[in-house]
Protein backbone atom coordinates (compact mmCIF):
# COMPACT_ATOMS: atom_id res chain seq x y z
CA UNK A 1 0.00 0.00 0.00
CA UNK A 2 1.54 3.48 -1.05
CA UNK A 3 2.28 6.01 1.46
CA UNK A 4 0.35 8.68 1.91
CA UNK A 5 2.19 11.92 0.78
CA UNK A 6 2.83 13.80 4.17
CA UNK A 7 2.05 17.79 3.91
CA UNK A 8 4.65 19.94 5.82
CA UNK A 9 3.92 23.66 6.46
CA UNK A 10 5.75 25.10 3.40
CA UNK A 11 3.04 22.94 1.01
CA UNK A 12 0.07 23.54 3.15
CA UNK A 13 -2.60 26.53 1.43
CA UNK A 14 -4.53 26.63 4.72
CA UNK A 15 -1.04 27.79 6.67
CA UNK A 16 -1.00 31.42 7.03
CA UNK A 17 1.32 33.04 5.04
CA UNK A 18 3.71 34.28 7.88
CA UNK A 19 4.07 30.51 9.61
CA UNK A 20 5.46 29.09 6.03
CA UNK A 21 8.93 28.64 5.52
CA UNK A 22 10.01 31.36 3.28
CA UNK A 23 13.60 31.88 1.33
CA UNK A 24 14.98 35.29 0.16
CA UNK A 25 15.57 34.41 -3.07
CA UNK A 26 16.36 37.95 -4.15
CA UNK A 27 18.55 38.06 -0.97
CA UNK A 28 20.71 35.27 -2.38
CA UNK A 29 21.23 36.28 -5.84
CA UNK A 30 23.06 39.06 -5.03
CA UNK A 31 25.15 38.73 -2.24
CA UNK A 32 28.13 39.72 -4.65
CA UNK A 33 26.52 43.30 -4.41
CA UNK A 34 25.15 42.87 -0.84
CA UNK A 35 29.27 42.02 0.22
CA UNK A 36 30.90 44.86 -2.47
CA UNK A 37 28.53 47.55 -0.62
CA UNK A 38 29.50 46.57 2.99
CA UNK A 39 33.02 46.65 1.60
CA UNK A 40 32.48 50.09 -0.08
CA UNK A 41 30.53 51.81 3.35
CA UNK A 42 33.43 50.12 5.24
CA UNK A 43 36.18 52.08 3.14
CA UNK A 44 34.20 55.06 3.98
CA UNK A 45 34.84 55.13 7.48
CA UNK A 46 36.95 57.48 9.28
CA UNK A 47 38.10 53.83 10.81
CA UNK A 48 39.35 52.42 7.34
CA UNK A 49 41.03 55.98 6.51
CA UNK A 50 42.88 55.60 10.19
CA UNK A 51 44.11 52.25 10.07
CA UNK A 52 45.30 52.84 6.58
CA UNK A 53 47.00 55.92 8.10
CA UNK A 54 48.55 53.63 10.46
CA UNK A 55 49.43 50.97 8.58
CA UNK A 56 51.56 53.20 5.95
CA UNK A 57 52.74 55.07 9.11
CA UNK A 58 54.04 51.53 10.42
CA UNK A 59 55.09 50.04 7.08
CA UNK A 60 57.36 53.08 6.81
CA UNK A 61 58.93 53.91 9.91
CA UNK A 62 59.36 49.96 10.07
CA UNK A 63 61.12 49.75 6.52
CA UNK A 64 63.29 52.93 7.29
CA UNK A 65 64.35 52.40 11.41
CA UNK A 66 64.74 48.73 11.87
CA UNK A 67 68.00 46.84 11.19
CA UNK A 68 68.36 45.94 7.48
CA UNK A 69 68.30 42.49 8.27
CA UNK A 70 64.83 43.04 9.22
CA UNK A 71 63.52 45.31 6.22
CA UNK A 72 61.74 43.63 3.84
CA UNK A 73 61.01 47.45 1.86
CA UNK A 74 63.57 49.41 1.11
CA UNK A 75 62.87 53.03 1.27
CA UNK A 76 66.04 53.58 -1.06
CA UNK A 77 63.98 52.40 -3.89
CA UNK A 78 60.71 54.03 -2.90
CA UNK A 79 58.70 51.14 -0.88
CA UNK A 80 57.76 49.53 -3.93
CA UNK A 81 56.11 46.60 -2.41
CA UNK A 82 53.90 49.44 -0.07
CA UNK A 83 53.16 50.70 -3.53
CA UNK A 84 52.15 47.85 -5.12
CA UNK A 85 49.77 47.01 -1.80
CA UNK A 86 48.64 50.66 -2.29
CA UNK A 87 47.83 50.04 -6.13
CA UNK A 88 46.25 47.05 -5.40
CA UNK A 89 44.09 48.57 -2.70
CA UNK A 90 42.84 51.54 -5.11
CA UNK A 91 42.56 48.97 -8.37
CA UNK A 92 40.05 47.30 -6.36
CA UNK A 93 38.46 50.22 -4.19
CA UNK A 94 36.92 52.37 -7.44
CA UNK A 95 35.28 49.39 -9.26
CA UNK A 96 33.58 48.85 -6.06
CA UNK A 97 32.86 51.88 -4.84
CA UNK A 98 31.11 52.17 -8.66
CA UNK A 99 29.56 49.06 -8.19
CA UNK A 100 28.21 50.24 -4.78
CA UNK A 101 26.86 53.77 -6.46
CA UNK A 102 25.01 51.85 -9.45
CA UNK A 103 23.18 49.80 -7.03
CA UNK A 104 22.00 53.13 -4.70
CA UNK A 105 21.40 54.47 -8.19
CA UNK A 106 18.88 51.88 -8.99
CA UNK A 107 17.32 51.63 -5.50
CA UNK A 108 16.90 55.63 -5.55
CA UNK A 109 15.23 55.26 -9.09
CA UNK A 110 13.07 52.44 -8.12
CA UNK A 111 12.47 54.84 -4.63
CA UNK A 112 11.47 58.12 -6.92
CA UNK A 113 9.10 55.77 -9.14
CA UNK A 114 7.52 54.53 -6.04
CA UNK A 115 7.05 58.16 -5.28
CA UNK A 116 6.04 59.57 -8.08
CA UNK A 117 3.38 56.86 -8.50
CA UNK A 118 2.04 58.02 -4.58
CA UNK A 119 2.02 61.35 -5.65
CA UNK A 120 -0.16 60.63 -8.78
CA UNK A 121 -2.85 58.45 -6.50
CA UNK A 122 -2.60 61.46 -4.05
CA UNK A 123 -3.45 63.71 -6.62
CA UNK A 124 -6.42 60.99 -8.47
CA UNK A 125 -7.52 61.09 -4.50
CA UNK A 126 -7.26 64.52 -3.70
CA UNK A 127 -9.73 65.60 -7.17
CA UNK A 128 -12.03 63.02 -6.18
CA UNK A 129 -12.54 64.57 -2.99
CA UNK A 130 -12.80 67.72 -4.25
CA UNK A 131 -15.91 66.87 -6.90
CA UNK A 132 -17.18 64.81 -3.64
CA UNK A 133 -17.26 68.30 -1.63
CA UNK A 134 -18.23 70.03 -4.91
CA UNK A 135 -21.13 67.59 -5.62
CA UNK A 136 -21.99 67.88 -1.58
CA UNK A 137 -22.06 71.51 -1.82
CA UNK A 138 -24.35 71.41 -4.89
CA UNK A 139 -26.72 68.96 -2.97
CA UNK A 140 -26.70 71.09 0.31
CA UNK A 141 -28.04 73.99 -2.00
CA UNK A 142 -31.06 72.05 -3.35
CA UNK A 143 -32.04 70.88 0.40
CA UNK A 144 -34.77 72.48 2.50
CA UNK A 145 -33.16 74.60 4.92
CA UNK A 146 -34.42 74.82 8.66
CA UNK A 147 -36.06 78.24 7.99
CA UNK A 148 -37.61 77.37 4.68
CA UNK A 149 -39.26 74.28 6.38
CA UNK A 150 -41.01 76.60 9.11
CA UNK A 151 -42.19 78.56 6.59
CA UNK A 152 -43.89 76.40 4.80
CA UNK A 153 -45.27 74.50 8.16
CA UNK A 154 -46.67 78.38 9.01
CA UNK A 155 -47.71 79.14 5.24
CA UNK A 156 -50.02 75.59 5.63
CA UNK A 157 -50.60 76.19 9.11
CA UNK A 158 -52.69 79.43 7.93
CA UNK A 159 -53.98 77.89 5.16
CA UNK A 160 -55.86 75.27 7.37
CA UNK A 161 -57.22 77.69 9.69
CA UNK A 162 -58.39 79.88 6.89
CA UNK A 163 -60.42 76.78 5.60
CA UNK A 164 -61.16 75.81 9.21
CA UNK A 165 -63.06 79.27 9.51
CA UNK A 166 -64.27 79.12 5.79
CA UNK A 167 -66.13 75.29 7.29
CA UNK A 168 -67.31 77.65 10.38
CA UNK A 169 -69.05 80.39 8.61
CA UNK A 170 -70.76 78.14 6.10
CA UNK A 171 -74.39 77.57 6.80
CA UNK A 172 -74.01 74.07 7.00
CA UNK A 173 -71.05 73.90 9.39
Amino acid sequence: MPRPERRTTTSRIDTPKGLRAQRPVAERRDRFGHFTELIARWMGTPWFILGLTAFVFVWMFWNTTAPDGWRFDSAAIGFTALTLILSLQASYAAPLILLAQNRQDDRDRVGMEQDRQRAERNLQDTEYLAREIVALRLGLEDLATKDFVRQELRAMLAELEKEREQEKERPGG
